[in-house]
């Protein structure tokens, strides 16, 4: 797989985490989410998996997209996987309310580019 399919894959797995943390948290409050410890949950793994992507994008993807937070998204990403008995659920609710949305709006036209320059499966 090219350098530019593997960035493609990596993209489309941020957009789909992304897209997930929007539709486990629809209708749900900021009480109801730290009552839910499984929502918490799934929303903290979605945040990692985008993450995880982010870090397996190419350096060269990232330097001509700047637009995106690459270091944040990691860093947060990095918090998850190594401190997860320090998670501060505060912070979750606001990465995923905020920066997830905004996220999506970032990647959806990159994405939607990629996928319009390849050539349909037969």
């Amino acid at each position: 797989m090219q350098t530019e399919e593997r960035d493609a894959a990596h993209l489309w797995d941020m957009l789909n985490a992304a897209e997930n943390v929007s539709q486990f948290l629809l209708g749900v409050s900021f009480d109801n989410y730290m009552r839910e410890r499984k929502l918490q949950a799934a929303v903290e793994r979605e945040v990692e998996i985008i993450g995880e992507a982010a870090r397996r994008v190419s350096e060269r993807f990232r330097e001509m997209h700047s637009e995106i937070p690459w270091r944040a998204i990691i860093a947060q990403r990095n918090v998850l996987a190594h401190e997860y008995g320090e998670i501060k659920q505060e912070r979750m609710w606001l990465v995923a309310t905020e920066r997830v949305p905004d996220l999506i709006k970032k990647l959806k036209p990159i994405v939607t580019v990629f996928f319009e320059k390849q050539e349909p499966y037969l």
